[in-house]
């Protein structure tokens, strides 16, 4: 008999990266606030039993709301590098996963680029398709170097 495959944990920036996303994909589809969807999130849809920890609902939050406010230097990034694909025609998960990955580069100097596209594409691979994720690669690594310029 087989022993079961241990229980990979993710990283605690990884799982507050997903729970970020999981609150702007209710903010965008359900039209909630941006604070409501991470109540909501944290709240009642949050997966595991105990509650998430402190730092990690920060980030998440944070995360969610760097990226709502940003969206007036963000979409226009996104839609120059993209030739004639407007984000509001994306599909809504690349579309959030993008989003959230520009802010990330936008405002967190401190993590690597490298970083935080390997983790926008690591979010591609678990709730979008191969296909995003190679089209979510080439647009950050196109707007990294953009912002790299400035």
């Amino acid at each position: 008999m087989k022993k079961a495959a241990p229980v990979k944990k993710k990283a605690p920036r990884r799982r507050a990266r997903e729970a970020a996303l999981q609150i702007l994909y209710q903010w965008d589809v359900g039209r909630a606030d941006v604070d409501r969807a991470a109540e909501t999130f944290f709240t009642l849809q949050w997966p595991n039993v105990d509650p998430p920890p402190d730092d990690l609902r920060r980030f998440a939050s944070a995360l969610a709301h760097d990226t709502v406010a940003q969206l007036a230097a963000i979409d226009p990034m996104i839609a120059e590098t993209a030739e004639r694909w407007r984000p509001e025609r994306m599909a809504v998960l690349d579309r959030l996963i993008l989003r959230m990955a520009v802010s990330e580069l936008l405002r967190d100097r401190q993590t690597p680029a490298a970083v935080v596209i390997n983790e926008a594409l690591e979010l591609a691979r678990t709730f979008s398709t191969e296909e995003s994720v190679k089209f979510i690669n080439g647009m950050l690594d196109a707007i990294r170097k953009k912002i790299e310029l400035r």
